[in-house]
C-alpha cells in the first residue's frame, strides 16, 4: 500500500494553515505546516514532502525566494510547487519565473485545490517511480557488470588451469576457489616422458606446414588420453611431452594409471604412425616412466605461469625415454614393482643414464595383462 501524500503547507497565517489541513487531511493527505519560508526550507530535507503549497506574501523570505531555493538543489528540483496567489497576473508571471508548477487563487475553491493537488501529486509519484526504477536499474547494471567480471575471471582461471590440469579438476578448483595446491610442496609422483623418434630429421626435411600437421594430430591424440586418465600435463615441447600423476590430486594407483595411459598412448600413436608412414614419414614413439619425490608448484611470472615438478625423478623419466627405442615403454624398477599385478614386461638390464652416477635397472612394458587387471579391479 502506498504511503499517504505529504504536503508541506507554507503560510504565515495560522488560520490559513488550519483551513488547508481541514480540506486536505480528510482526503487522506498528510499536511505538514510551516509558518515561514525559512521553516519550510529547514523541513524539506527531512519531511519527505511530495508537494508544496506555498503562499507568496510572507514576512522575511517570500514565496518567490522559497520557490527559487527549492529549484536550486538537485534533491528538490522536481518537487511540485503550487503557489497561492491573490490572482494578480503579475504575481503569476513572477511565480512562473521562480519555478512554480501551478497556482491557486485566494480565496481558493476547495474543488480546484483538490484537483490541482491530486494532479501534481500523481506526477510526483510517477517521477519518484521513474527515479526509483532508474536507481534499481543502475544497481542491476552494477551487479551485472560485477557478475560478468567474475565470470570472465573464472573463465580465465579455468583456461589457465586447463593448461596443465584435467578439465574436471580445473573446474573443481574454480568452483571451490581454492588454489592453495599451486603453492610449492613436496610429494611422491609418477612421471611420464614421451617423444617421437626420428622427429628431428623429419622436421629438417619437411615443410613447416607438414610438421605442424603431424604435431597437431599427435598432440590431439595424446591430450585426449591425458584428460581421460586425469594426468597433470607439465609441458609440451614440440614432440616431447611430460605428464605426472599423484599431484595435485593424490591417487593410490598413480603407477598403474601412468602405465595404462602409456600403453594407450603407444597404441594411439602406432595408428598415427601407420598413416604417417604412407606419407613417407618414418616416426616412432618412445616413453619413459619413473617414480620418486619432487618439489611441485607454480612457476613463471605474471601473465605466464606453469605448474612444474622439479627433482631427479623427472630427469630419470626423461633419460629412460631417451634410452627407449621406437615402441618401447621403459620404466624404473620402482614403477615395475608397483604394476606387477597389471602389466607384462621384461628386464632390459642396468642402463647407464646421463646425469646418474650409477647404472639404473629398467624394464620394458610389453602390454597390459587384461586377465590380471580384471582380477585386480
Amino acid at each position: 500500500m502506498d504511503e499517504p501524500i505529504t504536503i508541506l503547507a507554507v503560510d504565515d497565517q495560522p488560520q490559513n494553515l488550519r483551513l488547508l489541513d481541514a480540506v486536505l487531511s480528510p482526503r487522506g493527505y498528510r499536511v505538514l505546516p510551516a509558518a515561514s519560508g525559512e521553516e519550510a526550507l529547514s523541513k524539506l530535507s527531512s519531511s519527505g514532502a511530495d508537494l508544496v503549497l506555498l503562499d507568496i506574501v510572507m514576512p522575511g523570505m517570500d514565496g518567490y525566494e522559497v520557490c527559487r531555493r527549492i529549484r536550486s538543489t538537485s534533491q528538490t528540483a522536481f518537487l511540485p510547487v503550487v503557489m497561492i496567489t491573490a490572482s494578480g497576473e503579475q504575481e503569476k508571471v513572477r511565480a512562473i519565473e521562480a519555478g512554480a508548477d501551478d497556482f491557486v487563487s485566494k480565496p481558493f475553491n476547495q474543488g480546484e485545490l483538490l484537483a490541482r493537488v491530486a494532479s501534481l501529486a500523481r506526477v510526483k509519484r510517477y517521477h519518484d517511480t521513474i527515479e526509483r526504477q532508474a536507481a534499481e536499474l543502475a544497481e542491476w547494471n552494477i551487479e551485472l557488470e560485477r557478475r560478468v567480471q567474475t565470470q570472465v575471471e573464472e573463465l580465465e582461471r579455468l583456461h589457465r588451469l586447463r593448461r596443465f590440469l584435467a578439465p574436471q579438476l580445473a573446474e573443481l578448483v574454480v568452483d571451490s576457489g581454492d588454489e592453495s595446491f599451486l603453492a610449492s610442496h613436496r610429494r611422491e609422483i609418477v612421471v611420464i616422458f614421451c617423444d617421437l623418434r626420428g622427429f628431428t630429421p623429419f622436421a629438417e626435411s619437411s615443410e613447416p606446414e607438414e610438421v605442424m600437421g603431424v604435431l597437431g594430430d599427435y598432440h590431439a591424440a595424446l591430450g585426449e588420453l591425458i584428460h581421460r586418465f586425469e594426468g597433470t600435463l607439465e609441458r609440451f615441447t614440440g614432440d616431447g611431452l611430460m605428464v605426472f600423476f599423484n599431484d595435485p590430486m593424490p591417487c593410490d594407483d598413480a603407477a598403474e594409471r601412468a602405465v595404462s595411459m602409456a600403453v594407450a598412448m603407444r597404441e594411439r600413436v602406432n595408428e598415427l604412425a601407420a598413416r604417417w608412414s604412407r606419407r613417407g614419414h618414418d616416426l616412432g614413439f618412445s616413453i619413459g616412466i619413473a617414480q620418486g619425490f619432487a618439489t611441485l608448484g607454480r612457476i613463471g611470472f605474471e601473465g605466464r605461469f606453469d605448474y612444474a615438478a622439479i627433482g631427479s625423478v623427472t630427469n630419470l623419466a626423461a633419460r629412460l625415454c631417451s634410452a627407449a627405442g621406437p615402441g618401447q615403454i621403459l620404466v624404473s624398477q620402482r614403477v615395475f614393482s608397483a604394476i606387477d599385478a597389471l602389466a607384462d614386461g621384461e628386464s632390459v638390464g642396468e642402463l647407464d643414464l646421463r646425469g646418474f652416477s650409477r647404472p639404473m635397472r629398467a624394464f620394458n612394458v610389453t602390454g597390459i595383462n587384461q586377465q590380471r587387471a580384471e582380477v585386480n579391479t
